[in-house]
């Protein structure tokens, strides 16, 4: 019988991170980025190619962002995502 490998991360329960206090952070942290590049979110949607209600709706918590969305919005905001990620994670 072959043994299992096990995984360097403990296993863990997923739950709903919506309105969560870190999805709260995250929101405040790409909000703080868009301001910072002097962009409305209708300017960032159009740059993202997404209609404005996708940054509308991320800013207003009602919409998770996944990493890979996370990284086109800090590159769209000229920002390196691994800064936008290491505030979150401070």
């Amino acid at each position: 019988m072959e043994k299992r490998q096990q995984s360097a991360m403990p296993r863990t329960t997923l739950r709903k991170t919506l309105r969560t206090r870190g999805h709260q952070t995250l929101i405040g942290i790409l909000v703080a980025a868009r301001e910072k590049a002097g962009l409305t979110q209708r300017d960032l949607a159009a740059r993202l190619k997404r209609p404005h209600s996708f940054i509308g709706r991320i800013e207003a918590g009602e919409r998770r962002v996944d990493i890979i969305e996370f990284i086109e919005i800090a590159r769209v905001l000229e920002v390196e995502p691994k800064e936008l990620f290491a505030k979150l994670v401070a």
